[in-house]
């Protein structure tokens, strides 16, 4: 994606929320819950002089990093916390830390829209990347993605530099859906050490990305799991091929007998694993408890 490929996104059911309540004048109270409504992360910022700045300094990175998010976001609009309000901000996830789902994606919109701002402009000022988890932050149901940094159609053009993207919402509602699954692999893995990874890799993709983005359209129209599986194979030799890296498949599952495809950055996360049979004894039986159907992942 980040080379203008085509790719196939889908929504999950867990998200992240952000409520905001009133607070100390000038102040910011962020407390961040887990799934269990468990405290994870706590601090405190205040306003002076128009500037955020923490109350209490450390060299905490997430304390850190939550301020360059604010900050940026008030880069993107003056106006941000240019009051005598405070706030009182509770977030809460809807699914493990761990599992790669969209802490940070959820949190750049969710900001953004409290904001104001455009949020693939405080993801580029902020954690970068493609911008596709920021569009299923707030997507419905599944959507193609894709970046077109060198089109000249103004009907693509995002107020974000020069880049452009198009999004477009598709009908991916396979039949041999009850035969996808969704594997976690007991890590959880960085996006910006993905890409930084990618980018060591790479040379001239051209022939490459074309060939990816005509499997993302094989994937959408696919009726076939046997035709979906082959499609998955060639993703994951071609990616291989390009980042240098054995799938997971090969590296950890060579005996199994279905198809298994890395999402996101690869290494960490979850895994697609399709297959005619359930696969769930096959991979507790390997250390991996972690298993969704399709249905309880995906968003409808």
């Amino acid at each position: 994606m980040l080379d203008d490929a085509l790719a196939l996104a889908v929504p999950t059911r867990f998200g992240q929320s952000l409520d905001i309540d009133t607070y100390e004048p000038r102040k910011i109270k962020w407390t961040s819950l887990d799934e269990n409504n468990s405290i994870w992360f706590q601090t405190e910022f205040k306003f002076q002089n128009n500037e955020i700045l923490k109350l209490v300094q450390n060299d905490d990175s997430i304390s850190n990093k939550l301020l360059q998010i604010l900050k940026a976001a008030k880069e993107l609009n003056p106006e941000f916390l240019n009051d005598d309000k405070g706030y009182n901000i509770t977030t809460k996830l809807e699914f493990l830390k761990n599992w790669g789902l969209g802490t940070s994606s959820t949190l750049i919109h969710n900001i953004a829209d409290w904001a104001r701002i455009n949020p693939y402009q405080l993801l580029e000022k902020t954690f970068g990347g493609s911008g596709y988890d920021i569009a299923c932050a707030k997507a419905h149901g599944p959507l193609t993605y894709q970046l077109n940094k060198n089109s000249s159609d103004e009907t693509l053009k995002l107020v974000q530099g020069d880049e452009q993207r198009s999004i477009k919402t598709v009908d991916f509602n396979p039949t041999f859906k009850d035969q996808l699954y969704f594997i976690h692999l007991n890590q959880k893995q960085n996006s910006r050490d993905g890409i930084a990874q990618y980018r060591n890799n790479t040379s001239n993709l051209s022939a490459l990305i074309s060939r990816i983005s005509t499997i993302t359209k094989n994937m959408v129209v696919c009726d076939a799991l046997d035709v979906f599986q082959k499609l998955m194979d060639e993703h994951e030799e071609l990616i291989s091929e390009i980042i240098k890296q054995t799938p997971v498949k090969a590296r950890l599952f060579a005996d199994f007998k279905g198809s298994i495809k890395s999402l996101g950055a690869w290494g960490g996360d979850f895994v697609m694993v399709a297959s005619e049979d359930n696969p769930t004894v096959y991979f507790k039986d390997k250390g991996y408890p972690t298993i969704l159907s399709y249905t309880e992942m995906v968003k409808n």
